[in-house]
C-alpha cells in the first residue's frame, strides 16, 4: 500500500561525497493527488454543504511538484529519528522526564544535522529550537517535531510519532510521520482512502473536546483518547478510526506532518470552520482547532464544532 512499506526502492547516494542514502521508488511517476472539499455550516441556516477552498488548486499544484526526493528524505528522516529514540528508551539510560528530555535534544539535533547537510538552503521551525523568524520569508521550510507526545515515549506507550514535513507558501508539499513503537510510516505519496476498520473517533488524552460527546453519537462511533497528533490522524490513515478531532491549542509543528499524510490519504483536513490550514505563520498556534477525518464525516462533524 503506498504510504507504508515500500519494497522496490534504489539506493542512491546524495551528494559527491556524502556518506547519506535515501531510497527511492524506481520509474518515480507522481500522480496528482484529490483533496476533497472542506464542509462549512451556514451561520444563517445552520445546514452543512460542501465548499469548494480557494486554495485547492494552488495545493494540487504544490504536491504534484513537490520532489520526490523530498517525500523520500522526510520518510528517512522520520525513520531514523525513531530508530534514535527506540535505542535510547531502550538503552535504560534515562528515566521519567530525564528520557523525554534527552530524547527531544538528541532527536532534534539528528534532524538539524541531516537538514543543514541535506538541504542548506532550506529554513526549518522545530518545536526543540528558537524559531528563527527568517523563514516567514524563506521559499521553502522544513516543520519538525522531533518526538511529539514526549510524554507518551517516556511512559512506555506505544502513541508517540516523529513528524517532519517541507512547506512551500504556506501548503505542505512532502512529509512523512513514524510511529516507531508500531514499526510504522506514511509518507505524503498519493495513496488512496483507507478502508473503515474500526468506527472510532480520537481525541486528546488531556484535553478533549467539549463537542466530542455530541459528534461521537451523531457518527455512532466510539470515543476513544490517544497521545501524539501524529498517531491519532495515522489511526485516520490506517482506517482504525474515522476522525481525529481537536479543540484548539496545536502548533504547527504538531500538524504539518499529519496534514501531509493524511491529504495524501484522500482525507479530509480543516480547521473547526471548515478552513484549510495554511502553515509557516508568524503566531504559530493553530487557533481554530484541527479536524482529520473521512471525507463522508466531515458535514456531520463541523455541524457539531
Amino acid at each position: 500500500m503506498a504510504g507504508q512499506r515500500k519494497k522496490l526502492y534504489d539506493k542512491r547516494s546524495i551528494g559527491a561525497n556524502s556518506s547519506d542514502f535515501l531510497w527511492e521508488r524506481r520509474k518515480p511517476r507522481m500522480a496528482a493527488t484529490t483533496f476533497a472539499p472542506c464542509t462549512i455550516v451556514s451561520e444563517a441556516t445552520g445546514i452543512a454543504a460542501a465548499a469548494a477552498p480557494t486554495n485547492t488548486r494552488g495545493v494540487q499544484r504544490q504536491m504534484s511538484t513537490a520532489s520526490q526526493n523530498d517525500i523520500a528524505l522526510a520518510r528517512t528522516l522520520a525513520v531514523d529519528a525513531g530508530a534514535l529514540l527506540l535505542a535510547l528508551r531502550e538503552s535504560g539510560a534515562h528515566k521519567d522526564r530525564a528520557l523525554g528530555d534527552a530524547g527531544d535534544a538528541q532527536a532534534n539535533a539528528l534532524l538539524l544535522q541531516r537538514l543543514a547537510a541535506l538541504r542548506p538552503n532550506d529554513a526549518v521551525l522545530s518545536e526543540e529550537s528558537a524559531d528563527d523568524r527568517s523563514r516567514l520569508n524563506a521559499e521553502r521550510v522544513w516543520i519538525i517535531d522531533p518526538l511529539d507526545g514526549t510524554r507518551e515515549y517516556r511512559e512506555g506507550r506505544d502513541d508517540w510519532a516523529v513528524h517532519i514535513a517541507l512547506v512551500a507558501n504556506g501548503v505542505v508539499i512532502a512529509a512523512a510521520v513514524s510511529q516507531p513503537s508500531r514499526g510504522d510510516v506514511f509518507d505524503s505519496a498519493p495513496a488512496p482512502v483507507p478502508d473503515i476498520r474500526q468506527r472510532k473517533i480520537v481525541i486528546s488524552r488531556s484535553r478533549p473536546p467539549k463537542f466530542a460527546a455530541g459528534i461521537s453519537e451523531a457518527l455512532n462511533a466510539e470515543l476513544h483518547t490517544m497521545g501524539s497528533a501524529g498517531a491519532k490522524a495515522l489511526a485516520v490513515v490506517r482506517g482504525e478510526a474515522i476522525a481525529y478531532v481537536h479543540e484548539g491549542g496545536l502548533n504547527e509543528w504538531d500538524a504539518a506532518a499529519p496534514v501531509g499524510v493524511a491529504l495524501a490519504h484522500g482525507l479530509q483536513v480543516c480547521d473547526l470552520r471548515g478552513q484549510p490550514i495554511v502553515f509557516n505563520q508568524h503566531d504559530v498556534v493553530l487557533h481554530g482547532g484541527f479536524i482529520v477525518c473521512r471525507p463522508e464525516c466531515a458535514r456531520t462533524i463541523l455541524s457539531h464544532t
